[in-house]
């Protein structure tokens, strides 16, 4: 599965393009109050894709089980310091409905906390690379 993120941003406007092989899709989130950047930080976007990728396995998990789930919440919460330091004291706490007894639930749960790919992306630190830099310079120099 090939997933690519685009982000567009240029005064007063910022578009975000996703996708999954071959199906793509946008999400609206609108430019800082300044015009330049996303409203929303990197923080926030990291915590939401951990949120998202244990509600989504949830469900593709409890499919596999034949557990019906009919909600879930997801909230991560964790401490960013100074500039360029990472995350830290990163923890989720997850509320699952559906139609099984709890120790049923529960497990769903715990064995989808070890296969959320984003949590074991996190866990394993997987290495980040900058490939490639284009520049256009407006300078008359």
């Amino acid at each position: 599965m090939k997933i690519t993120a685009h982000v567009q941003n240029s005064h007063n406007h910022h578009h975000i393009t996703l996708s999954t092989n071959d199906t793509a899709h946008t999400i609206p989130i609108p430019p800082k109050s300044s015009g330049y950047g996303s409203s929303a930080n990197g923080g926030e976007l990291l915590f939401l894709a951990l949120a998202t990728c244990y509600c989504n396995d949830i469900y593709r998990e409890a499919a596999k089980r034949g557990i019906e789930v009919t909600a879930v919440a997801v909230t991560v919460d964790g401490d960013f310091g100074a500039a360029g330091e990472p995350a830290r004291n990163v923890t989720y706490s997850a509320k699952v409905t559906g139609r099984g007894s709890a120790a049923e639930l529960e497990a769903l749960m715990q064995h989808t906390d070890t296969v959320a790919e984003i949590q074991n992306t996190l866990r394993a630190g997987a290495s980040v690379i900058l490939e490639n830099i284009e520049v256009e310079s407006l300078s008359t120099q």
